[in-house]
Order: structure tokens, then sequence, then C-alpha cells
């Protein structure tokens, strides 16, 4: 499955990063929330393992999550609920896990069927759509390591797996903020890393978002604002999209102000 390859050089990619750093560099804070370093590999590293879980085991995923799902329901974080998990593990050693864990998770992903259907804390998925979510997480919390180590991350045309993601949760967008889909959806237009051109759904002058396919990933990830990037949308309808949208699950979460996300000077 090329999109399980897709998260392993995702991964890896985040691995090369995090190399260099001691310890206390993994106590630095993101523009995430207040996250560090270490709130962020952590989920990573809970979250692949549940990925890993649910492929072999309904049941077993059923278990592992309630107890994330209890935290939740007493007034947790979501950050919060992992400390348990993690029972301490920082710094090297968590990077470590979480390394060898995101190459596990890829071999097991690699060989399973794209179709086979796997519980999740939503909806159940097929095994792509679950392993795309690795992938696109990876990439999205990666980008407050890179921004607040002040690197630039070298992009690569697998980030398609994030906008088709981003596309197709359109409707998302606007159902989790209690509002009616509008029709149609916009036409997308995209230049990809490589150069290429991406198109998606039926061109309409009037209703449309042009620009760089990492900048629409950016968008729909809520890691930038869209009036940091150069995209460009038409019709009101691409506009509150591009101004809400949100392609991962949970609560309707607001986006980064304007100039609140970036790649800090190093």
């Amino acid at each position: 499955m090329q999109q399980a390859e897709d998260f392993r050089d995702e991964s890896r990619a985040l691995a090369a990063l995090l190399e260099p750093l001691v310890d206390l560099d993994f106590e630095k804070v993101t523009q995430f929330k207040g996250w560090t370093i270490n709130d962020v590999i952590g989920h990573l590293h809970m979250f692949n393992v549940a990925a890993d879980i649910t492929l072999k085991d309904g049941a077993a995923f059923g278990a592992f999550f309630a107890d994330i799902a209890k935290g939740l329901s007493q007034g947790k974080t979501l950050l919060e609920t992992q400390y348990p998990f993690l029972d301490g593990l920082r710094g090297r050693a968590l990077f470590e896990a979480w390394r060898d864990g995101a190459e596990q998770t890829a071999d097991n992903y690699t060989n399973a069927d794209p179709k086979a259907r796997v519980k999740w804390a939503g909806p159940d998925m097929s095994a792509r759509s679950s392993i795309t979510a690795r992938q696109m997480e990876t990439w999205a919390h990666g980008q407050e390591v890179f921004d607040v180590l002040g690197i630039a991350r070298q992009e690569a045309d697998r980030i398609k797996n994030i906008v088709h993601l981003g596309v197709n949760t359109f409707g998302w967008t606007f159902i989790n903020r209690g509002s009616s889909v509008p029709e149609p959806a916009p036409h997308l237009r995209l230049t990809a890393p490589s150069g290429a051109i991406w198109d998606w759904n039926e061109p309409q002058a009037d209703n449309s978002v042009a620009g760089s396919a990492v900048e629409f990933a950016q968008v729909v990830t809520q890691v930038r604002n869209i009036q940091d990037t150069s995209l460009v949308t038409a019709g009101q309808i691409a506009k509150d999209w591009m101004d809400f949208a949100q392609c991962f699950a949970g609560a309707a979460e607001t986006p980064p102000a304007k100039g609140k996300r970036f790649i800090k000077a190093s």
C-alpha cells in the first residue's frame, strides 16, 4: 500500500530533523497550544500505537481507546490523556520509541488490505484511510516542530494524500460547525512540490481555490491561517471553506490567527 510508504517517508523526514536533538531540546515550546516537542512526539507515538492495535484487533483498540475516552469525559485535554500511556517516557527515549514504532506501523500497513475496515474513535474506516490519517498527523504536527527549530521542510509530492483528505472533508468542515454544506464544492487547481498541476472538482471561474498544494495542506490541517499563504480563492463558498477548513476529526477547531504560526528565526 503506497500510502503506508508515504507515511514512512513522512515519519523519516521528521525523524531526521529530531535526530541531532538532546533531551533538553525536546522541552522547547511550539506555537501549537503551548505543546512541547515532547508533547508532539508523545501524541504521534500514542496514535501510531493505536493504529497498529486497530489493524490487528478491533476489540483491543476499543479497550485501548476507552482509557482515552474516559479521560476526556472527566474534563482532561487530549494532551493529558497521553500521560498515563507514556508513563514518563520523554526526550531521546521517547523519540526512539516513536521512530521505531512508526517503522513498525508502516510495515504493518504496507502489507494490509487497503479496503479492510478498522475501528477508530469515530466511524470505522478503511486501512488506507487510517494510514493516510497517520501521515496527515505526522506532517501537520511535524510542522510545529520544524517551525520552532527554524527549519523549512523539504516537501514532496506525497503531500497529495493530505490534499486529497482536505478535499474529501469539504462537507465535514461545515457539518462540524453546525452549518449546511454549500454546493457545489469549489474547483481546486494546485501546484505540487514537483511542479505538477493537480485538479479536483469541476472547473468554476467563480468558485475556486488556486495556488500551492503545500499551502492548501497547511490550511486544511490548520497549521497556517490562509492569510499567511498565497492561496487565491474565488467566491463565497471557497472563502468560507478556507477560513475554517478542518480535515481532522474532533470538535470544530479555530485556525490559528494571522501571523501566529511561522518558521522561527534559527
